[in-house]
């Protein structure tokens, strides 16, 4: 499961058939996440028993379009950072589990921002990507 299912949440902001809380658009990613909308340098280590590998940007971005709140990233060793939630009165990290048993420090994050992150197209381009599977899942599950 991922960083903070456990966590009380208000509803979504942004209204979707059968998306009512973090862990429901969880359960319904789980259908969409896939390698072209995992980051390309990730790709060939990307498989269904890790669907949440390279997904965290694109995903914490349609989080945030949903849920509301704020994306904030940690710093990672390689360069770059992991992205993940505040919002609903917590934090949630929907793509924790590619990094299995390590513990993330979620206390010092630096917010991320969707121009920024957006300004690469092929990461815009993923995010696109699985916004439309993620309403192709919801139309098919309606």
């Amino acid at each position: 499961m991922f960083y903070g299912y456990d966590q009380i949440f208000t509803p979504v902001q942004t209204p979707l058939p059968g998306i009512t809380t973090p862990r429901s658009l969880y359960d319904a990613l789980l259908k969409c996440w896939c390698a072209e909308t995992c980051a390309p340098r990730m790709r060939e280590r990307w498989s269904p028993e890790n669907p949440t590998l390279g997904q965290c940007s694109v995903t914490a971005f349609l989080a945030q379009e949903l849920f509301g709140g704020r994306v904030w990233g940690i710093p990672l060793p390689e360069g770059g950072y992991h992205c993940f939630n505040e919002a609903c009165g917590g934090i949630f990290d929907l793509t924790s589990q590619q990094f299995g048993g390590l513990r993330l420090d979620y206390e010092h994050p630096i917010e991320q921002s969707r121009a920024e992150h957006f300004a690469k197209q092929e990461k815009y381009e993923r995010y696109l990507r699985l916004k439309k599977r993620l309403m192709e899942c919801i139309m098919h599950n309606a």
